[in-house]
């Protein structure tokens, strides 16, 4: 087995287990090629269809070191539920790291030609055909995941755990939403607040950084995937219990913190059935 491979395995396991590790399992990475290796090989360990991917910000100077603004982790489809009108329920890994961001939330409504490497802002959005509101759960088994900087974010699954899709917003292809007033809170004090304007290029500035990022990794986005594009106000840490909020404009999506349910293990499983 690999290092990449024995670190993806470890993590799998881990939040299969909902069980926190105390230290990284293994050599950290020290190259983009090395961290998504270790993403990859979690991909397949992990199995179930990829519903879309979380883009989250490279803050300086790594952005400098590793020439990227942003990273990229699969949302499977396991992890995603929609909001309705009682708070959701949203699972973080006790004893982990664990954090809520109010989030764009993009649906692809066809995917780029086939073999494209670079592509424009406005190519991008031609490739939306939804914007909704919602929260990102980010959580991993390793408490330092963040405080590792983006290398380690990215072999964990780019340090998400959940997506809640909101509101769909009405008009989003003026994207005048761009300029609405977000705020997020928790246990009803305000965290953060901020526009989508303070996002680098924006929402659709993710779609095309993780256009060229997943074409880099062999793969490309499907008609139907979700993108959760960036947190708009931050990311904010929370516990098990708390109350959280967000609030985009008029729209909101709120839910309640829990600590993840054990899975079953991989070595309980073989072809998806149970063994022994």
């Amino acid at each position: 087995m690999s290092g990449e491979e024995a670190i993806a395995r470890a993590f799998v396991e881990a939040r299969r287990a909902g069980a926190a590790l105390p230290i990284y399992p293994g050599g950290r990475p020290t190259s983009l090629a090395t961290a998504y290796g270790v993403q990859d090989h979690a991909i397949s360990l992990r199995g179930g269809a990829v519903a879309g991917w979380k883009v989250g910000r490279v803050p300086a100077p790594h952005s400098d070191t590793l020439g990227v603004p942003r990273l990229a982790g699969p949302i499977f489809a396991d992890q995603i539920q929609n909001a309705g009108d009682d708070p959701a329920v949203l699972p973080v890994i006790a004893g982990g790291f664990a954090a809520v961001e109010a989030e764009y939330l993009l649906r692809i409504g066809r995917s780029p030609r086939l073999g494209t490497q670079r592509i424009s802002l406005e190519e991008a959005v031609d490739l939306v055909d939804a914007v909704h509101v919602g929260f990102e759960i980010a959580s991993s088994p390793y408490a330092g995941i963040n405080a590792d900087g983006p290398l380690v974010t990215i072999s964990d699954f780019g340090n998400h755990n959940a997506l809640l899709i909101g509101a769909p917003v009405a008009d989003w292809s003026s994207r005048a939403f761009e300029d609405w007033q977000v705020a997020t809170f928790v246990d009803d004090t305000c965290v953060g607040e901020a526009s989508a304007r303070t996002m680098l290029d924006g929402p659709f500035g993710a779609v095309a950084f993780l256009i060229e990022s997943l074409a880099a990794r062999g793969r490309t986005l499907e008609p139907g995937q979700w993108v959760s594009s960036g947190a708009v106000t931050g990311v904010h840490q929370v516990v098990v219990g708390a109350r959280v909020e967000a609030r985009f404009g008029t729209l909101r999506v709120s839910g309640t913190i829990e600590a993840a349910a054990r899975q079953e293990s991989m070595s309980e499983t073989k072809h998806g059935e149970r063994t022994g």
